[in-house]
C-alpha cells in the first residue's frame, strides 16, 4: 500500500456525487431543494435525452450573489447551516452544500443567478470538476438557472448502470410529482423534449388543491379517498388515505411528507399498514397521500445524503399519533349515501378503480331505541324498518335502505333514495361481529356464555399442548375448556357475542392459528386475526334465508358498525347501483 495522503478534491466531489447523484432524477431533485430553499414560488423544469444531455431548472428564488457563484459550487458551501446546533433544527430540505459540487463533479455545470439588488445576472460554469470559469456577465430575470449537459461525461462506468431512456424519464416525471404534492403553494411547469409543456398551478383553497391531487395522482384516488386533518401533541396530520376498497397490488400510490420533505420510514410504514391491518384485502397495499408537520427539533434529517430517510427523537410518540389518527378515519367509514358502479367490483389482483365500492361521504347512522332486531335495532316487526313503498318520507330513509329480498341465500336486496342496495350478508355480518369482538376485547374481556350441555371434541397431541401453552388465552378470548383425557377436551362456555355455531370446528380452527403464533404472548399481539376467525365462524352462511326482518336489522347493524364497507378480511360488503345507471342499462330516457 501507498503511504496516506488527501485525496484531490474533484475525486472528493465524484465520491460524494456517487452518494448523492444515482441518476438524472437524483440531480432534478437536488436542484429542486435549492430552489424552494431559496424561497421560490415559481420553477421550470426542462429534460432532454432522459436528463442525460441536458437538463435546466429555473426559478424566481432569491438568487446567488454574484461574490457567491464560485463559493456554490465549492464542496460543503452553504447559506442554511452556520453554526453545530443549526443541525439540531434543520428547517431546509437541503443544507449539506454537497448537491451543486456534485452534480458539477460529472456533468458539464452552467450556474446563473441575480439577486433583486443586482441590476444584472452573473454566471460560472464548470466541466467535470475542473477549473470553474467565471463569474460572467449573462441575461437572466431575477432567481437562479441551473443547466447540467452531459451527465456522467467523464464516469462512463455510471452510464453503463443507468436504465433506457423511458425508465430514466419516468424517474424523472416521478420527482417532478412528488415536488408537485410537497408544494401546493408553488408554481410548477415541466417540458421534456417535444412532448407539450405540463403545469401544475399554484394551489390555495381547497378545490385547488383538490385539482392538483387529481393532476398528480389520478381522479380514482380523489374520489375514493378520505380527506382529514387532525392534531395533538405538537404533531399535526393530515392528507388524504384511500378507502380500504380502493387498495393497490403495489405501494405505487403511497407518499408522505414530514415538514414538506419526501420521506421512508419503517416507522411510519409499519403504523400505516397496523391503522389498515383489520380491512385490507390479504396482500394490498392502502393508497394516501399525507403530511406530518412537527417541531423540526424532533426529528434528524441529517441521516443520509439523499436525505430521503429520517430519525424521530421520540418515535414512539410519532408512531402511536399516525397508527391512531388513520385508524380513527377509517373505522369512522359507514354505509352513506354515494355515486354507483356500473359494473360488480374488479378482481383483487387488478388495479382498475373505475368500478370499486365506494366514493362517497361519511356519515354514521343513529341507533334508535327498542329492542328486537340483529344488536338491538328495531325489526321492521316493531314497526321501526317499513317496507319499500310505504309512505314513508325520503328524508327518513337510511342509507342502505330498506331490504327487499335475499337473493340465491346470498346477497341482501334493498332499495334506498338512490335506487338499489347490494350487500354480501356473510360479509356484513362479520364485520359486525368482528368489531364487537374487538370492542369487548378493548373493554375488558370477552364476555362467556355458558353452554347447557358442554361439547366433547377429540383432539390430536399436538393440539393438546398448544392448548397447555395457550390457556390463559382461551379465558380472555371467552372460552371455558377442561381437559378430559389426552385425546379429547370439553368446551364449557363459549364468547356471549357468537351465539350458536359449531363451537368444536371454532375451537380446532384457533388451535390452529395458536400454533403458528407460537407463544402465548405472540398470539394476544395478534389477537386481531384470533378474533377474525371467530367472527367469520359466526357470521351467517350462504343459502341461509333470512327474513324481511333479520335483513333490515343487519342494514341497521351496518349504518351504527364501523369499518362496515369491508368485512375483516377486507372485501367489499356491499354496491350501490343508483336511478341513473338503471335508466342507463334499460335505455330510458332515450
Amino acid at each position: 500500500m501507498s503511504r496516506i495522503r488527501p485525496l484531490a478534491p474533484h475525486i472528493v466531489n465524484q465520491i460524494a456525487a456517487g452518494e448523492i447523484i444515482e441518476r438524472p432524477a437524483s440531480v432534478i431533485k437536488e436542484l429542486l431543494e435549492n430552489s424552494l430553499d431559496a424561497g421560490a414560488d415559481a420553477v421550470s423544469v426542462g429534460v432532454r435525452d432522459g436528463g442525460l444531455k441536458h437538463i435546466d431548472v429555473s426559478d424566481n428564488g432569491v438568487g446567488i450573489h454574484k461574490d457567491d457563484l464560485r463559493l456554490a459550487l465549492s464542496q460543503h458551501a452553504t447559506s442554511k447551516v452556520t453554526e453545530l446546533s443549526d443541525l439540531q433544527c434543520v428547517a431546509s430540505l437541503g443544507f449539506r452544500g454537497e448537491a451543486l459540487p456534485s452534480i458539477a463533479s460529472v456533468s458539464r455545470l452552467c450556474l446563473r443567478s441575480r439577486t433583486a439588488g443586482q441590476d444584472a445576472a452573473w454566471e460560472v460554469a464548470c466541466n467535470g470538476g475542473a477549473e470553474i470559469e467565471g463569474p460572467l456577465p449573462a441575461a437572466q430575470a431575477p432567481g437562479t438557472t441551473v443547466e447540467v449537459r452531459d451527465l456522467f461525461f467523464n464516469t462512463p462506468a455510471r452510464r453503463k448502470f443507468l436504465r433506457t431512456r423511458r425508465t430514466e424519464m419516468q424517474h424523472v416525471e416521478d420527482i417532478v410529482k412528488r415536488l408537485a404534492l410537497s408544494r401546493f403553494d408553488v408554481n410548477i411547469r415541466f417540458r421534456s423534449d417535444d412532448r407539450a409543456e405540463r403545469v401544475y398551478a399554484a394551489a390555495r383553497s381547497d378545490a385547488e388543491y383538490d385539482k392538483r391531487l387529481r393532476a398528480v395522482c389520478g381522479s380514482a384516488l380523489l374520489d375514493q379517498s378520505l380527506k382529514f386533518e387532525r392534531r395533538g401533541g405538537g404533531l399535526t396530520l393530515w392528507g388524504w388515505t384511500g378507502l380500504p376498497t380502493f387498495s393497490r397490488s403495489q405501494r405505487d400510490l403511497q407518499f408522505f411528507f414530514i415538514n414538506g420533505r419526501m420521506i421512508k420510514d419503517k416507522t411510519i410504514n409499519h403504523a400505516v399498514r397496523q391503522a389498515y391491518q383489520d380491512v385490507m384485502y390479504q396482500a394490498r397495499h392502502p393508497a394516501y397521500v399525507l403530511y406530518l408537520e412537527l417541531d423540526p427539533a424532533l426529528v434528524d434529517v441529517n441521516v443520509h445524503p439523499s436525505k430521503h430517510e429520517v430519525r424521530f427523537r421520540e418515535s414512539r410518540l410519532v408512531h402511536d399519533f399516525v397508527y391512531r389518527t388513520l385508524h380513527q378515519v377509517v373505522a369512522d367509514t359507514c354505509p352513506a349515501d354515494h355515486h354507483a358502479t356500473l359494473q360488480p367490483p374488479q378482481s383483487p389482483s387488478t388495479d382498475r378503480t373505475d368500478a370499486e365500492q365506494l366514493s362517497m361521504p361519511v356519515r354514521t347512522a343513529e341507533p334508535v331505541a327498542g329492542g328486537g332486531g340483529w344488536g338491538g335495532w328495531p325489526t321492521a316487526g316493531a314497526g321501526s324498518a317499513r317496507r319499500p313503498g310505504s309512505d314513508v318520507a325520503p328524508a327518513q330513509t337510511p342509507p342502505l335502505g330498506y331490504a327487499v329480498a335475499h337473493v340465491h341465500g346470498v346477497y341482501v336486496l334493498a332499495q334506498n333514495q338512490s335506487g338499489l342496495v347490494l350487500v354480501d350478508a356473510h360479509a356484513a355480518h362479520e364485520r359486525i361481529t368482528y368489531e364487537r369482538l374487538k370492542s369487548q376485547w378493548h373493554g375488558g374481556g370477552i364476555a362467556s356464555q355458558p353452554l347447557l350441555i358442554p361439547v366433547t371434541m377429540k383432539v390430536t397431541r399436538q393440539e393438546t399442548a398448544v392448548w397447555e401453552q395457550h390457556r390463559s388465552v382461551f379465558g380472555e378470548l371467552g372460552f371455558d375448556v377442561d381437559q378430559l383425557s389426552a385425546d379429547s377436551l370439553a368446551i364449557r362456555e363459549v364468547p356471549a357475542a357468537l351465539g350458536d355455531i359449531d363451537v368444536a370446528a371454532l375451537l380446532r380452527d384457533i388451535l390452529s392459528d395458536l400454533t403458528v403464533h407460537g407463544s402465548s404472548r405472540r398470539a394476544l399481539d395478534s389477537v386481531d386475526q384470533l378474533l377474525t376467525s371467530m367472527a367469520c365462524h359466526r357470521s351467517v352462511r350462504a343459502n341461509r334465508r333470512l327474513s324481511i326482518d333479520e335483513m333490515n336489522a343487519l342494514l341497521r347493524d351496518m349504518e351504527a358498525t364501523e369499518r362496515s364497507n369491508q368485512c375483516s378480511h377486507g372485501r367489499p360488503t356491499w354496491v350501490q347501483l343508483s336511478m341513473a345507471d338503471l335508466d342507463k342499462w334499460f335505455l330510458r330516457g332515450r
